[in-house]
């Protein structure tokens, strides 16, 4: 039973020597952002079915408005 606990150790120890180290990974940019952009020229694609798309080209996005935003109570 001794030799036998004492080499699953050594093998613990021997493949935690070995194992290959991880590598921090760099931190992401704004370039790595993939957010739905409006560029003249840039073609509409068509699709069929359910598709993910990186990046769309975004033809009209609603009625948008400003609303003032008043504060509530506090100095005048």
């Amino acid at each position: 039973m001794w030799p036998q606990l004492l080499i699953v150790v050594a093998l613990t120890v021997l493949s935690a020597m070995l194992a290959p180290k991880p590598q921090n990974p760099k931190p992401g940019g704004l370039g790595d952002i993939k957010v739905p952009q409006a560029k003249e020229g840039d073609s509409i694609p068509v699709l069929f079915g359910t598709r993910d798309i990186a990046a769309p080209n975004v033809v009209w996005y609603g009625d948008l408005k400003t609303v003032a935003v008043k504060a509530k109570g506090g100095k005048k």
